[in-house]
């Protein structure tokens, strides 16, 4: 792979960048593309309501179970042939998602597009590091790959909308055939190879625990989700922290480990990993809310409460692509905290949100949070990888992609529990008469009690949707003020514990710490 005399990418890196695009494209198309074709699915199908949940979720359960296995055995057999592979792979599943004419049958090929979709993800980050050396082309090209996610789940329903006007409910999966086709063609004459000379073998312990370990912990955070507290989602979450600490054990024993844990001494990767889990977890946390609100206290149908999040989508894209021109001129550690900081008075904003504020105020501040951090996010990819040595940019690449998959499902599991324990606090004074059975499904969910209201007399129902819609918004205000502090943390640590590393305080010491050259111990 050829670059300029000083070391920077050409052209033909840059055109190799728009291949690498396309995957990570599809993968965002994927996460919102099937949620238009549920009622079609439905129809053709006729799942149980237990294995609708299990189409829609086990692609992601299987995509965050395997990220962390498919980064380190890409830094062993090539993170070019991995990729190869994957698409190969995911265009496969996709085909048979696509013609599956049975419930198990398409519940099995989601599994495998989850699993060929974790050897993407590692595979086009990693190729990145390697394809761009200069530090501030490296961030911009990581900037511009990170955009594709938001791009494609924005236009995600949109082509999910007008093929469903047209074909049948299979057609949304065969995106992955063309993608997977050019990627075939293209990724051999513009990507470059790469794999660790002295890779050891890979253990198949460690593969097992760390599945082990990621799959009950995701799987548990999401069932606490849909269904609250209670004891299955609880024992599989300590099942997979027991599967965790087996692992960990393991990893510090054998010489060669599938996950070198001495990544985690170093402040750049561990701050930055910690940012990227939780700011994801304020961001879906708070869209989560956020779409709530629209729908079913502002009375907003699904279609146009999708298009008034387009503006957070859009401000959030802005923030990652502006993100790695303020790191060129100051340095990844201001810029990340100063995106931390910034976010914090989006959700202030959203703490003023009334019942009758209309959808402009809500989605202003949910548009400053995702700006900002957005802005941050851009960055901890960045120093995820430069932190790590090339050979290990593989497996740094999959353990970053992993937070940011628990990061998603612990936004909905504690941010929603702590807006629904709000709520439920505040659901007191029901209308006279009431079955007891009805109050408690009033007090269970907003959308509950909104079923609840339409059967109900005109002003018993408005009384109660009223006092419902109230709860939910004040569950909504303290779970933005939850994240504010979450925000204020972060940005703190971005700057503390990185300036305890270099020993200094400017921001020139902070990019001489954070950059290409410097963050990859004995450069290459």
């Amino acid at each position: 792979m050829r670059t300029d005399r000083a070391g920077r990418a050409g052209p033909r890196e840059w055109i190799g960048l728009a291949v690498l695009a396309l995957p990570t494209m599809l993968i965002g198309i994927d996460m919102t593309v099937l949620h238009l074709a549920t009622p079609y699915l439905s129809e053709q199908l006729d799942p149980s309501s237990t294995e609708l949940l299990w189409i829609v979720d086990i692609y992601g359960f299987f995509v965050a179970g395997f990220l962390a296995t498919m980064g380190t055995l890409g830094d062993r057999i090539g993170r070019r042939r991995l990729l190869l592979t994957g698409a190969v792979a995911f265009a496969a599943a996709s085909l048979l998602a696509a013609y599956a004419s049975t419930v198990p049958m398409l519940i099995a090929a989601r599994a495998l597009l989850g699993i060929a979709g974790a050897t993407l993800m590692p595979s086009t980050l990693s190729l990145i590091s390697n394809m761009f050396r200069d530090a501030g082309q490296r961030r911009v090209a990581i900037a511009v790959w990170m955009t594709n996610f938001s791009i494609g789940g924005m236009i995600g329903p949109l082509i999910g909308g007008a093929l469903l006007e047209h074909y049948w409910y299979g057609s949304v999966f065969l995106l992955g055939v063309p993608v997977g086709a050019v990627l075939l063609i293209a990724g051999p004459l513009l990507l470059p190879e790469y794999r660790d000379p002295q890779a050891g073998r890979l253990d198949l312990s460690s593969v097992a625990l760390s599945i082990a370990m990621v799959l009950p912990v995701v799987y548990g955070i999401k069932q606490l989700a849909q269904g609250g507290v209670n004891g299955p989602p609880l024992l599989s979450i300590a099942t997979g922290l027991v599967m965790g600490v087996v692992f960990v054990r393991r990893q510090l024993k054998l010489s060669d480990p599938m996950l070198d844990l001495r990544l985690f001494a170093r402040p750049g990767f561990g701050v930055s990993l910690g940012g990227q889990t939780m700011g994801l977890f304020v961001v879906t946390g708070t869209q989560f809310l956020v779409l709530q609100y629209l729908q079913l206290v502002l009375g907003l149908s699904p279609l146009k409460a999708g298009l008034w999040a387009l503006p957070a989508m859009t401000a959030g894209v802005v923030g990652t692509l502006l993100a790695p021109l303020l790191a060129n001129r100051t340095s990844p550690a201001w810029t990340m905290a100063g995106g931390f900081f910034l976010s914090v008075p989006g959700l202030v904003l959203i703490t003023q949100v009334g019942m009758d504020s209309g959808p402009a105020f809500v989605v202003t501040g949910f548009s400053i949070t995702s700006f900002g951090v957005q802005a941050a996010l851009a960055l901890t990819n960045d120093v995820i990888i430069s932190s790590a040595p090339p050979e290990r940019a593989g497996s740094a690449s999959g353990v970053g992609e992993t937070g940011a998959e628990l990061g998603n499902a612990l936004g909905v599991a504690i941010v929603g529990s702590v807006s629904a324990a709000v709520y439920r606090s505040r659901m007191e004074g029901f209308p006279p008469g009431l079955r007891p059975d009805l109050a408690e499904a009033a007090r269970a969910t907003l959308g509950g009690a909104a079923k609840l209201a339409g059967r109900l007399p005109e002003r018993a129902g408005s009384e109660l949707l009223a006092l419902a819609q109230s709860a939910f918004t004040d569950g909504m205000h303290v779970a933005a003020v939850v994240n504010a502090g979450v925000l204020l943390i972060l940005g703190a640590a971005s700057l503390t514990l990185l300036r305890r590393r270099s020993g200094d305080s400017s921001p020139e010491d902070f990019d001489a710490e954070l950059s290409d050259s410097d963050a990859v111990p004995g450069g290459r």
